[in-house]
């Protein structure tokens, strides 16, 4: 008689808002990439001796985000960070409208001016940046953190 007192009490708490999506609340699991858990589109710009972004940026974890990163063809540049693209599930990366869905990244790199668009859902909690390799700016680098 406990264990099914217990088995109704489990089952009610993870049929709760525990249990749902971050930003949707009743869509649960299955509305991980509805419209409605979708966060604010992430900016980066790629351009020789000018700022990566604005700030630092706080993602929520299990929301579905999309990174645009344009690059100004002014320099060949590159952006990694290994870190934060292992936090994160990778939905696809869109390039001149070719769709590439990937396990995981490490950098992407720009020989010309052009726009490359990440999918993701935000997974592991922490601190992370994305930043121009070999750069030591403040500027160069952009602070993520997952929540």
């Amino acid at each position: 008689m406990h264990r099914l007192i217990f088995a109704v009490l489990a089952a009610l708490f993870l049929a709760g808002p525990a249990g749902a999506a971050p930003l949707c609340g009743e869509l649960g699991f299955s509305g991980l990439l509805a419209k409605c858990n979708r966060g604010e589109p992430i900016e980066i710009t790629l351009s020789s001796g000018k700022p990566l972004g604005k700030g630092a940026i706080a993602l929520q974890s299990g929301a579905y985000y999309e990174m645009r990163i344009t690059a100004d063809g002014s320099a060949e540049l590159a952006l990694t960070g290994a870190p934060f693209f292992r936090a994160i599930w990778m939905n696809e990366i869109v390039i001149n409208g070719i769709e590439v869905r990937p396990m995981a990244i490490d950098s992407l790199e720009f020989d010309e001016a052009g726009t490359a668009t990440l999918s993701f859902i935000a997974i592991k909690p922490g601190s992370y940046e994305v930043k121009i390799p070999d750069t030591s700016s403040d500027s160069q680098k952009v602070q993520i953190s997952i929540q």
